[in-house]
């Protein structure tokens, strides 16, 4: 990949995601940062992402990333789990320095993982996630660096994402999928009092999962831990913050047709928008 060419002008805040549960994510820190103006690229013509190897996940979410740079975006949010766990590190590391080092790319997981050590009293966390966020074992990698005391047990679930997709969340079919896997993770450890939603199509089944989720567990849904580290980010990091301009818009973009992308995009945001084509 050539090296991109970087304006170091004001721009939106970039949000990326590998398909259409980013804008989850996208919704909450808009509503805690309404006065930013932010960039949403989906990469819905290669989604999924989860069942992808490491390096083809990073490949794609680089190949994003600059995308968004070159469309004037400063700062970056990687609103994706499994492009968090599989991509994050190496941008930050290794392709930072050579594209913008004043530039940022920030993740979803740590966050995330960042509230839990207040939120468990057992200490002993679920996860529930796509297959590739679970094999990563970036959360329970994450949560131990912080609280090494917390014992992490994951649940993958390879049929939640298309079920939210296919607009069958709030169906009577959806509630076995979601009664099965809640009841194989807490098989694996009763103590569990915590559970991570560790993907961002999750929120549309929230409803189902709390109506099995026994009374005492609390729910951790990512949207809200992730607006507000990026709100505290920005006090942090004046200089990242005068670097994203403030005329309160949302442009959208989508590397599949705009024809595709709408209808489903409305799933998530309950609201008409426009979009736009690109290539990557």
């Amino acid at each position: 990949m050539s090296k991109t060419v970087l304006s170091g002008k004001p721009g939106s805040i970039g949000v990326f995601d590998s398909g259409y549960g980013g804008l989850t994510i996208l919704k909450q820190i808009r509503a805690a940062m309404p006065e930013y103006d932010f960039m949403y690229l989906g990469d819905n013509a290669r989604t999924p992402y989860g069942t992808r190897s490491f390096q083809v996940v990073y490949e794609f979410t680089l190949q994003c990333v600059t995308k968004l740079f070159e469309m004037g975006c400063n700062l970056v949010i990687l609103a994706c789990n499994t492009a968090s766990a599989k991509a994050l590190r190496t941008i930050q590391q290794i392709d930072l320095p050579r594209l913008d080092a004043s530039r940022r790319v920030l993740g979803i997981i740590r966050p995330t993982v960042e509230s839990i050590g207040e939120l468990t009293h057992s200490r002993h966390v679920g996860l529930l996630a796509t297959p590739g966020t679970v094999k990563s074992l970036s959360y329970p990698l994450e949560i131990n660096k912080l609280y090494p005391d917390i014992v992490v047990t994951g649940e993958a679930c390879p049929i939640w994402v298309p079920l939210v997709e296919s607009g069958e969340s709030c169906s009577d079919g959806a509630d076995f999928f979601v009664k099965r896997h809640i009841d194989s993770l807490l098989s694996k450890d009763s103590k569990i009092d915590t559970i991570i939603l560790g993907c961002t199509h999750y929120p549309l089944l929230l409803d189902k999962i709390r109506k099995y989720v026994p009374d005492g567990i609390t729910i951790v849904s990512q949207g809200d831990y992730v607006a507000a580290s990026l709100r505290d980010y920005m006090k942090r990091h004046p200089e990242m913050d005068a670097r994203c301009t403030k005329g309160g818009s949302c442009t959208y973009f989508t590397t599949e047709s705009v024809e595709t992308f709408l209808p489903n995009a409305s799933i998530f945001l309950n609201s008409a928008i426009e979009a736009r084509s690109v290539s990557i």
